[in-house]
């Protein structure tokens, strides 16, 4: 029968909470970096993809309707130069 040596069994549960511990700190530290990197981002106005393509969308639409109010505009412009 074996006895265990209480001062081996003393230093491996104070080893296995060191570990546990360190694990820990690590866990937190990974935490808080990603926190402070996430509040650092959310300072720089970003905007997510689909927020811009909505607003590229509108642009080209804006665009479009730009150009077809100078034609029609030019058109009047011509209309009311050909008259006497």
């Amino acid at each position: 029968m074996q006895s265990e040596n209480p001062l081996f069994a003393d230093l491996a549960k104070m080893l296995n909470s060191a570990a546990g511990t360190m694990a820990g700190m690590g866990r937190e530290a990974r935490d808080a970096a990603r926190e402070r990197l996430k509040e650092s981002l959310g300072g720089l106005d970003f905007v997510a993809r689909d927020e811009f393509d909505a607003v590229k969308d509108m642009a080209a639409k804006a665009r479009e309707e730009n150009e077809a109010l100078k034609a029609r505009l030019d058109a009047l412009e011509a209309k009311l130069a050909a008259k006497p």
